[in-house]
């Protein structure tokens, strides 16, 4: 049983972060309830959606007095709810914050938006892309001269969105425990993205990085700390950050000791580079792999999504599971007594509709 065995999660149905938040609590146990709409699929709807793993499904029209009323049952028996509407949406279907607290006032209700309930953006459009521009995130990323890049939508839609709006609304319920009450949690991209930069303000505030792009050690401005290109057109990262890391690697690479003179030397980071690209192209990954696995060089070859699956830590650490006949992330944290687990593979929208209203007219 995971540790949020006994707690009931109604997620309203959206996209990017809040399933992904929804697939976090069912993974730890949680019955995770989604309530979809009505119709055709869309084109966000995938074929196999491992974000709605372990959960259940009820098909309900939020517009419609029945469905609403069933819609308002439903969260007297929960502990939580979250949606991803932009402010007022549910306010406007009679089902915001207070609408439900009349019903049930323990209920913590999670709400996931890029720019945050107020502000003057609040009821804008935007994706992650756009989130992590106003939080500085994506400004700080990129090489010295170029445009910023279009990073993988983790930091904002999955590290400063899911994750947050995961983390509040377990930090949430443990506190009506205690109070007996609810509260909503406004969960913002932009803020979520920001606290994800923490370690950068610290840096700016240290004197150890001006803000610009070029000076930053873990932007991939040193030679240390980058991916490079092997023999065989593969990668591998780099980042022996520590001089006691990279005089393992320069012991092991055969490079003369004087490589460690300049390490912090921000002036020779852009020439040792391009020293270090040389070096790295002249093996291949696997003669990397065998001459620097299992030191302390800080180094790892860059695998795809399927070489991932088969590496021998993954493996050990069983950190992917089949579900269903599909690999994916296995669910993480671990945990010494509570262990958590996919419960079942993604349900069709609506799969568990009849049961789930079955339970309330038994309520």
């Amino acid at each position: 049983m995971g540790p949020l065995s006994g707690i009931r999660i109604i997620e309203v149905v959206g996209i990017g972060p809040g399933p992904f938040a929804g697939m976090m609590l069912a993974d730890m146990g949680a019955e995770v309830i989604i309530v979809d709409r009505p119709g055709p699929p869309t084109l966000l709807d995938f074929k196999v959606d491992i974000n709605r793993r372990g959960k259940r499904s009820i098909v309900l029209d939020l517009k419609s007095a029945e469905d609403k009323e069933t819609f308002l049952k439903l969260c007297e028996t929960a502990d939580g709810l979250f949606e991803g509407f932009r402010p007022g949406t549910m306010e406007k279907l009679g089902l915001g914050p207070d609408d439900i607290a009349s019903r049930n006032s323990r209920l913590v209700y999670g709400r996931m938006t890029g720019w945050g309930q107020t502000g003057p953006l609040a009821k804008t459009a935007g994706h992650d892309l756009n989130y992590i521009s106003l939080s500085g995130a994506l400004h700080a990323m990129g090489a010295p001269g170029t445009a910023p890049p279009v990073p993988l939508n983790l930091v904002g839609d999955y590290g400063g969105g899911g994750m947050m709006l995961a983390f509040g609304l377990v930090c949430a319920l443990l506190e009506a425990k205690t109070s007996g009450k609810g509260q909503t949690i406004d969960v913002s991209m932009v803020e979520g993205s920001s606290a994800l930069m923490s370690i950068f303000h610290s840096m700016k505030s240290s004197g150890m990085w001006d803000g610009t792009r070029g000076t930053n050690m873990l932007a991939g401005d040193a030679h240390f700390y980058d991916t490079f290109e092997t023999a065989d057109a593969k990668y591998v990262s780099f980042g022996a950050i520590e001089l006691p890391f990279m005089q393992i690697f320069v012991e092991k690479a055969g490079l003369d000791p004087s490589w460690l003179s300049n390490h912090l030397n921000v002036q020779k980071w852009p020439e040792l580079k391009q020293e270090l690209t040389t070096i790295f192209k002249s093996k291949t990954r696997a003669e990397w792999q065998s001459l620097l696995d299992g030191t302390d060089a800080c180094f790892a070859p860059i695998l795809t999504m399927d070489e991932a699956l088969s590496h021998p830590h993954n493996i050990a650490r069983e950190s992917f599971v089949e579900v269903d006949g599909v690999m994916q992330p296995a669910p993480t944290p671990k945990f010494s007594r509570t262990a958590p687990k996919v419960q079942h593979g993604p349900s069709p929208k609506g799969t568990d509709t009849d049961a789930i209203l079955k339970g309330l007219q038994r309520t």
